[in-house]
């Protein structure tokens, strides 16, 4: 598969974070309001920062690799107050996208191993 730009996995890591955590809130609520809450609390900057710290542990050297040029991406201006848990948010993203394109096994794993924090 050809390699993409980390850009681009953080794009679409976000994209499946989010169907993960939409998948699982969708049978908890009916309630539009209380689904949209559930959902951001888990696909927020800082929640996602501490997943990142949570995994740390057990990335391998190549995962460890990935995370370290995620988090050295350029930031929007936007962004700049929080950027270290921005760029913490960043690097589990790439990570996700990485996995999803690469190691679709792994990414399950990682998954459950998420499960606690959910």
């Amino acid at each position: 598969m050809e390699e993409m730009n980390l850009k681009n996995y953080a794009y679409i890591g976000d994209a499946v974070w989010e169907l993960h955590i939409r998948k699982k809130t969708v049978f908890i609520t009916e309630n539009a309001k209380k689904l949209h809450e559930l959902t951001t609390s888990k696909v927020k900057m800082d929640f996602q920062a501490q997943l990142l710290r949570e995994l740390e542990p057990i990335l391998t050297e190549e995962e460890k690799e990935i995370a370290r040029r995620g988090r050295n991406l350029s930031i929007p201006i936007g962004r700049r107050q929080n950027q270290s848990e921005y760029r913490q948010a960043t690097a589990f993203e790439v990570l996700v996208g990485w996995w999803y394109f690469h190691n679709s096994a792994r990414l399950s794993e990682i998954f459950e191993k998420l499960e606690k924090f959910l």
